[in-house]
């Protein structure tokens, strides 16, 4: 039985917020379907703490794709910090009513597809259909996890269900550039979809790179910094060796070396997004 305690939570203004980190801990059940399964924890109080360590005041956490759609463990995570933390769950297609309206009690404000290796579902099925109606009537978004040239099928089709999309990581693109990112950048000027700059470790070697900072500010030229956000990546899953939460954080700062850009792309852009209340305070990151 694993259990998260309640924290006490300080009245936080905005310094900063972290779009993208995960929490577990070994013995959960895993999905049957995986990539990989974690054989260390990345608990809830390591989380916080490095959260206060590095002056950021929030935290979206994003359900592991190991977990499959077992969202329990980030949900008691959300509760313990109910001012603190926002979600990111996995549901399946077909979820009913009242699962979908437990997740948003807890804190969850978006679903993920993590489709990356994964055959692409037929979004035109009823049930893909039902379930964007569902999420749309929740006011949440759709997060895709896919690579870059898989974008124009799986982007395309939140979008035109009405859901708002945020892309992870770069959007992750391939070696070569491909219709995927050409789409991308087209999807900026609709003005619903967002993009994190987050996990260039994924895409490029290295927590930065100039890969990742020539991507990065191409991103920004289109989608601006009202529609870019940032994240860690925490615990930087298969990737431990090339990141670390202070590294992360100061690739931003190569990324947009722009003061008041990064503020907006740290703090003032989530806020918004993740309905987090600002308050005065300011940190120049």
């Amino acid at each position: 039985m694993h259990s998260i305690a309640a924290t006490a939570e300080p009245g936080l203004a905005v310094s900063g917020i972290d779009t993208h980190a995960h929490v577990f801990v070994r013995g959960l059940p895993l999905a049957a379907q995986r990539r990989h399964a974690p054989d260390y924890d990345a608990s809830l109080d390591n989380y916080l703490a490095l959260l206060d360590a590095h002056r950021i005041s929030h935290g979206v956490l994003v359900q592991p794709s190991f977990l499959g759609t077992d969202n329990s463990f980030m949900l008691a995570a959300l509760r313990a910090c109910p001012t603190r933390l926002r979600g990111v769950a996995v549901t399946a297609p077909d979820a009913g009513e009242g699962e979908l309206l437990a997740l948003r009690e807890a804190g969850v404000c978006g679903v993920r597809l993590n489709l990356l290796g994964l055959p692409m579902p037929d979004f035109g099925q009823p049930v893909w259909r039902n379930w964007f109606a569902r999420v749309r009537a929740l006011g949440w978004h759709v997060e895709l996890h896919l690579e870059s040239r898989h974008l124009p099928c799986a982007g395309q089709a939140v979008l035109d269900a009405g859901c708002r999309l945020v892309v992870d990581h770069f959007g992750r693109p391939g070696a070569v550039p491909d219709e995927g990112r050409a789409w991308l950048l087209d999807a900026a000027g609709g003005g619903r979809t967002w993009v994190k700059l987050s996990a260039a470790y994924r895409n490029w070697p290295g927590a930065s790179s100039p890969q990742a900072t020539n991507a990065a500010a191409l991103l920004l030229e289109r989608f601006g910094a009202q529609r870019l956000m940032w994240g860690s990546d925490w615990p930087h899953t298969e990737h431990r060796d090339a990141a670390s939460y202070g590294t992360t954080k100061a690739a931003l700062t190569e990324w947009v070396p722009d003061p008041s850009t990064r503020h907006r792309i740290l703090a003032q852009t989530p806020a918004d997004f993740y309905d987090f209340e600002t308050g005065d305070k300011h940190h120049d990151q």
